[in-house]
């Protein structure tokens, strides 16, 4: 069913006078009007904005349209799982909407109800198809696309150009994943945690029908090792803070730049203010990566007077031909809920990429 147009009059404002050509520019303001944590932004065949997330609908997805970034219509549910159809029975996460071949492909992950040892976390990656952005989105399959044989998440997908091969990126969650490190043998010294759970990104090619995967998945980035690496500062912060007894690598979001390979990631609780992305570089779609020497490059500016704390999971879309990071985060005002941000990323000419945010003045785009 389909829900009436609503404008926020005080978040996204009024649309301003057409500038050259087909552009228009609009003001607009953080958070956006929609409760969504993993935000996917897709920019369809059709003219429209089409907003996903995880949340909003019970063991599904559901989309928001606009023409301009401004006035979002809630356009419903798009995919229903947990039925007795599907192979995911809940926590349904991340989606990520592609439009190939006049078709719209779904990307998610969830449960499987396949789970004969009964573990906690059952997770695996699968894929829906529908004729329009806002579905109905079937299965491809009865099945989640692979089985690795450990709990998966966070479906980010790469068409490369160069190749012509297409490549699935995710995440391995922490759940029985514990890792040796500096850092776990510190918590343990301080009697905080017995072990620490890691999450992993890991690379594998697609079949071009994505029905399955191409080769065995190759591990792509990981928590530190040492306490003196550099990114352990602020990707060892939810266990130095005695939050929690996991350490994150996930949320990955890939594009290419140049010669470059950029993989964006998130660290840390992602329930928790830490939480905050780095990214990583190669000349492979399946690496070796070399994290950034400028991480994080998003993460909360409550230590400079901000507001926002949270931010993470996000991609990028290019919008007349400037870069937007698009993510969630969290505001003195939205408490828990996870809320949608846009600002503005720059990927300077010495290949250093910069985001501007998380900001929440009045801002301007073009599309």
């Amino acid at each position: 069913m389909k829900h009436t147009l609503f404008t926020l009059a005080l978040v996204l404002l009024t649309l301003l006078s057409a500038s050259c050509g087909d552009k228009k520019k609009v003001v607009y303001q953080n958070p956006l009007p929609m409760a969504f944590g993993d935000p996917f932004l897709l920019k369809a065949s059709d003219g429209k904005f089409y907003m996903y997330g995880t949340g909003g609908v019970q063991n599904g997805f559901k989309v928001y349209s606009s023409d301009d970034l401004v006035t979002w219509k809630d356009e419903g549910p798009v995919y229903q799982g947990g039925t007795s159809d599907s192979w995911g029975t809940d926590c349904f996460w991340a989606p990520e909407v592609y439009e190939r071949d006049g078709k719209y492909y779904l990307w998610f992950s969830a449960n499987w109800k396949e789970n004969p040892t009964q573990e906690q976390e059952n997770f695996r990656i699968g894929v829906a198809v529908a004729d329009k952005p806002t579905g109905p989105f079937k299965d491809l399959s009865d099945r989640p696309v692979f089985d690795p044989g450990y709990p998966i998440i966070d479906a980010n997908i790469l068409f490369d150009d160069a190749s012509g091969k297409t490549y699935l990126y995710y995440s391995r969650c922490c759940y029985k994943h514990a890792v040796e490190s500096e850092v776990s043998a510190w918590a343990k010294t301080k009697g905080w945690f017995d072990e620490i759970e890691e999450s992993w990104i890991y690379g594998v090619e697609l079949k071009p029908d994505f029905s399955g995967v191409i080769g065995e998945p190759v591990a792509l980035l990981c928590p530190p090792k040492t306490m003196d690496d550099p990114q352990a500062k602020w990707e060892n912060r939810s266990v130095t803070t005695h939050e929690v007894n996991r350490r994150w690598t996930e949320g990955s979001y890939m594009v290419k730049h140049g010669n470059l390979y950029y993989m964006l990631y998130s660290a840390n609780f992602f329930g928790g203010k830490n939480y905050a992305v780095g990214y990583a570089t190669s000349q492979s779609p399946l690496g070796p990566f070399t994290k950034a020497a400028n991480n994080p490059v998003l993460q909360k500016n409550t230590e400079q007077g901000g507001i926002v704390t949270g931010t993470g999971h996000c991609m990028l879309i290019d919008i007349h031909n400037r870069l937007y990071c698009v993510y969630h985060g969290r505001t003195e005002t939205t408490g828990d809920e996870r809320m949608v941000f846009i600002d503005l990323i720059d990927i300077q000419p010495d290949g250093k990429l910069v985001v501007h945010g998380p900001n929440t003045d009045l801002q301007k785009i073009t599309y």
